[in-house]
Parts: C-alpha cells; sequence; structure tokens
C-alpha cells in the first residue's frame, strides 16, 4: 500500500533510517539478543546526531520541529530492525517517556531532560507500571509527598523499559491522597542516579530479548519540585494524552507484520516437500492472503489516525482500536508463519521464531486488549465513563 500521508521528505527520512539499521544496529542484533540487553548510549549518541530522536521535539531543544506524521513515518521504518526489542527502546525514548515532557514541560526542565534525551546523551525510561497496577494506571500506589521545595517519593516501577541504563524517569506519583484518582497524579523527571532510586532487579522475558527491563524501587528519593512537567495534579490526564502517541507507534509495526509475511513466501517458495515447493498449496495461498488483507488494513487505520492526529484531533478512539488490531493481526501472522516455516519456524534463531516471540508483548503492554476495548466502548458511549 502506497501511503497518501508520506510525501518525498518522509521517504527520504526513511530511507536515511533504512541505512543507519543496516549499518549500525542489524549487523549486531543476534549478540544483542543473546546478551538480553544492547548499548543504549552508544547507539542513541549515534542516532541523536542525526537528528533521529527528536523528529517530532520542538526545534528549540534540539529537535527537527517536524508534525507527527513524521514520527509515524520513522516508526514504521523500524520494523526493519530484525527484532522487537530495539525498536521498542527507541520508542520509549522517542514517543513514550518524552511527549508530555514535549508539550506540558516549562523551558528549564526540558533543558534539563528533553534536550539531551534528543541528543541521545540521556537514555529515558517510563514509569507508569507497578505489581499491582498494570493497565489500571489509576491505581498506582508510588507517592511523591512535599518537603520543603522537594518531593520525597516513595514507592516501586515494574516492566521498566530501559531501566537498567536510563538517566531519567518520568514518573507517574500521587500527589495528593484526596480527590479522585484521576486528579491526584503528577508526572516527574526523576534522575535514576538520585539518592534512593534502585534496580531491584532486571527481568528476563519470554521474548523482546535485547532490550533491558527492570523492576525499580524508590526509597524517600528526593528530587525538586520544578522537576514537575506541567500542572500538579495532571499527571493521569497527561500520561493518557503521552499514550496517543505510545499507541499509534505501536500501531506502526504494521510493516513488520507485511515484511514477515513476504519473507515467508519467499521461504515457502524455496522449501520444497512432496516434490513440489510449499508455496503451491491453494490453502497456503488462501491463508497468506488473508492475512495480508488484514495487515493492509490495520495500515489504513494507523495512517488514518496519524492524520487526524496532525490535524490536531483527539484520536483516543482511533489510537486504541489501532494497537488492539495491530497487535492482534501480528500475533495471527505470527502463529501462521511459524506454523507455514515448520520445523525451522520453531528454531529460535529464525526471524519468524523471533517475530512470534516478541509479538505477544503487543496485546499486552502499554495497555492490556480488553483496556482497549474497554476505552473504545467509552469513546463510543455505550460504557459509563469514570472519574
Amino acid at each position: 500500500m502506497q501511503s497518501t500521508l508520506y510525501g518525498p521528505e518522509h521517504l527520504a527520512l526513511q530511507d536515511s533510517l533504512k541505512k543507519f539499521i543496516e549499518s549500525e544496529i542489524n549487523p549486531f542484533v543476534d549478540e544483542w539478543e543473546k546478551a538480553e540487553i544492547f548499548p543504549a548510549h552508544e547507539l542513541f549518541r549515534k542516532m541523536g546526531r542525526l537528528g533521529f530522536l527528536g523528529v517530532h521535539k520542538p526545534a528549540e531543544f534540539g529537535g527537527m520541529g517536524l508534525d507527527y506524521s513524521y514520527a509515524a513515518a520513522f516508526a514504521e521504518a523500524l520494523t526493519h530492525i530484525r527484532c522487537g526489542g530495539i525498536p521498542m527502546a527507541i520508542g520509549v525514548q522517542t514517543d513514550m517517556a518524552t511527549p508530555a515532557l514535549a508539550k506540558r514541560g516549562n523551558d528549564d526542565v526540558r533543558k534539563e531532560f528533553l534536550e539531551p534525551s534528543i541528543t541521545g546523551e540521556y537514555v529515558a525510561c517510563l514509569g507508569v507500571s507497578e505489581v499491582g497496577a498494570g493497565s489500571d494506571v489509576a491505581s498506582i500506589r508510588t507517592v511523591a509527598r512535599k518537603d520543603g521545595g522537594d518531593y520525597l517519593i516513595d514507592g516501586g516501577k515494574m516492566w521498566t523499559t530501559n531501566g537498567t541504563q536510563a538517566d531519567w524517569i518520568c514518573l507517574l506519583a500521587n500527589t495528593s491522597s484526596e480527590g479522585s484518582a484521576h486528579r491526584n497524579k503528577t508526572l516527574i523527571c526523576v534522575p535514576m542516579k538520585a539518592k534512593g532510586v534502585s534496580v531491584a532487579k532486571k527481568l528476563k522475558k519470554a521474548g523482546m530479548n535485547s532490550s533491558d527491563t527492570a523492576q525499580l524501587h524508590f526509597d524517600s528519593v528526593r528530587v525538586p519540585q520544578r522537576y514537575r512537567i506541567g500542572e500538579e495534579g495532571m499527571g493521569f490526564v497527561y500520561q493518557m494524552e503521552q499514550f496517543q502517541e505510545e499507541r499509534l507507534w505501536a500501531g506502526a509495526g504494521w510493516t513488520k507484520s507485511k515484511l514477515i509475511i513476504q519473507e515467508t513466501v519467499d521461504y515457502l517458495r524455496e522449501r520444497k516437500a512432496f516434490g513440489k515447493p510449499l508455496l503451491d498449496n491453494q490453502y497456503i495461498h488462501y491463508k497468506l492472503a488473508e492475512l495480508q488483507t488484514e495487515v493492509e488494513a490495520v495500515g489504513a487505520l494507523f495512517q488514518k489516525a496519524v492524520a487526524l492526529y496532525v490535524a490536531g484531533n483527539d484520536v483516543t478512539q482511533l489510537a486504541s482500536m489501532v494497537k488492539l488490531k495491530g497487535a492482534r493481526v501480528a500475533r495471527e501472522v505470527a502463529d501462521w508463519c511459524v506454523q507455514f516455516w515448520g520445523g525451522m519456524g520453531y528454531i529460535e534463531e529464525t526471524r519468524v521464531n523471533r517475530f512470534w516471540r516478541d509479538t505477544r508483548l503487543g496485546s499486552i503492554g502499554g495497555g492490556a486488549d480488553e483496556v482497549m476495548m474497554g476505552i473504545i466502548a467509552k469513546t463510543m458511549g455505550i460504557m459509563p465513563r469514570h472519574g
């Protein structure tokens, strides 16, 4: 599908990123997957020098200052990386930990945390989920209480991508015990080297292996209140806004499903069974045609959502639909392609197997499928809103 959303400048950005991926990332992916970590500072500095980490960020803080369609084109091109973990880590830096800061932070806090994140000097992470509060953001228990001009932070965060390497965390914490759970939270920039911040452990995952994921503890961590993003008590609202870009970013993964289908077609054309290529089978023809149709439908939904977002619309419903449908289609593509690859599909080193393992997270992380359906139902007016 040729996008009507992208012009020559978008395609040039994608071409530059694909060249960078082929020279600076893909040759090392297998090594980083085995190590279950990649050198984030080294890679992000290289990307920062080329402007890749600030496509949609303000020019006054080192970004390109382009509209969100360029960020979408960038996210699509990331799918050419031969794993899911590294694109996810980059996405945390560009589309998950920094949108609220870029939009709502004052100039001083943006200078201190956003600018070095755009240049790649700082690695960022996002602190929302907790052991007892994953998709249910309103129920987080981490607390930031005022002490003079500072906050004292106590609590913990779970499933924190980039958590073992990050220089700062965009942290959501309760700053009041009164009022609605949707109006008592604040987003705060917290340096990871601050006294009382600790990595409890690095988590071993079933997929996304090259991305480091941490459980974090905060024990009386003191940070100045000026590190707050926007208004106190508005953190939940800002995080919901931030989730729009995170979920749109996830939808860009439709192009990865398309690549895996094509790779499967190429494999089946060469692989012979019972004296003929496996591709010479009507059942396989129909199933691949069905999968391709589903993938293209996700792509069209993604591009519609991006176009509306660029035009200034609230795309909460569409972003949730993109994430829901995109993740489910990716899982279906992965499962069928592993089946068609047969025994080779069950070998860990093959790209289709890695896609199978990495893809499962899509229906869990960033809001589970059930949460997406709840959001969609609320925006349809068929489910009561709370808070």
